[in-house]
């Protein structure tokens, strides 16, 4: 299993091709309009299927753990959040304004799932509580993510105000509490069509990647960004995986968690979602801003995969 992760998955492939499409293939104009109520709708059947998936059993398992999920929560949401406005302000002068406003942007999210589990389970995790938690950050990132940026950034770009609110509780909120209320019905049906539903997922992840990026070649993000201003990025980011790693080791043993709990922690503390990030920035900017401010995200995400492999194998052998 670790040498499928460590090779390039279908996701990361399927991302860095929704870029070239936008950078050669950009849909501009009134198609943007067209194509961004397509991503609205991929969007919405991505987070009804997130509501059906995640069992309600599990959510409420997941939130009586509280000596985890608390301080993961604050973590994510306050530190991270913290050191990615930190970054922002780092980052002045030295990237675009709207690149560092993506630092800031990626501090804010919830971690992600699907990777986070998987190298939780290769380096020897507690991978139920992994699963758990990133699902309820997930949950608790549709409420809070929008708020702590608007919040951070001064209501740049994203003045989280009663239209944008409405808008989430659309695209976002409406599906997954739909998805809640279908498990019974749903359920057996998302079981015996797992690859499919996996297809889904990322098509949907795809589909807001291409439309945002479109949005950010229209802007002419590649004149923006210079080969000092990727390198500045990739510094930053950097910087921002050592202290997402670092700091959640750290506090899981300040926090005396067992090994298993303590990876589940790291892991779950030091991803940030591309699946939630990406269809969250066409909601919350408009499609010529979400592009460049996701940059940082879609760099930060490839970058977490290459460095969680060789993690969770020194896990591994030190078991």
């Amino acid at each position: 299993m670790l040498q499928r992760l460590v090779r390039i998955d279908v996701m990361v492939r399927m991302l860095v091709l929704a870029i070239l499409l936008a950078t050669f293939l950009p849909v501009t104009g009134q198609r943007l309009e067209a194509a961004y109520a397509v991503s609205n709708v991929a969007v919405f059947l991505l987070f009804f299927l997130n509501g059906i998936r995640l069992s309600r059993g599990d959510v409420a398992r997941g939130i009586r753990h509280v000596r985890l999920l608390v301080p993961l929560a604050l973590w994510c949401f306050g530190a991270m959040a913290a050191a990615g406005y930190g970054l922002s302000l780092l980052a002045a002068g030295l990237v675009p304004p709207l690149i560092a406003l993506g630092l800031l942007y990626l501090g804010a999210l919830p971690s992600t799932v699907q990777s986070a589990t998987a190298y939780t389970s290769i380096a020897g995790g507690n991978v139920a509580s992994s699963v758990v938690s990133a699902a309820l950050l997930n949950i608790l990132g549709v409420f809070v993510s929008a708020p702590i940026f608007a919040w951070l950034s001064g209501g740049a770009y994203a003045d989280v105000n009663l239209d944008s609110l409405i808008r989430l509780f659309l695209i976002v909120l409406l599906p997954f509490g739909l998805g809640q209320m279908s498990q019974l019905r749903m359920l057996p049906w998302l079981h015996s069509h797992p690859s499919l539903i996996g297809w889904m997922d990322r098509t949907a992840i795809s589909i807001a990647v291409y439309v945002a990026f479109s949005g950010a070649v229209e802007q002419g993000i590649w004149t923006r960004l210079d080969l000092v201003s990727w390198a500045w990025l990739l510094a930053l980011l950097c910087l921002l995986l050592v202290v997402a790693y670092g700091g959640a080791w750290l506090l899981s043993g300040v926090l005396s968690l067992q090994r298993g709990e303590r990876i589940s922690f790291m892991y779950s503390g030091a991803h940030k979602s591309v699946g939630m990030g990406a269809p969250l920035a066409l909601v919350m900017f408009p499609p010529t801003v979400a592009g460049i401010i996701l940059v940082p995200l879609l760099v930060y995400h490839l970058l977490q995969l290459v460095v969680s492999a060789p993690i969770a194998s020194r896990f591994n052998r030190a078991a």
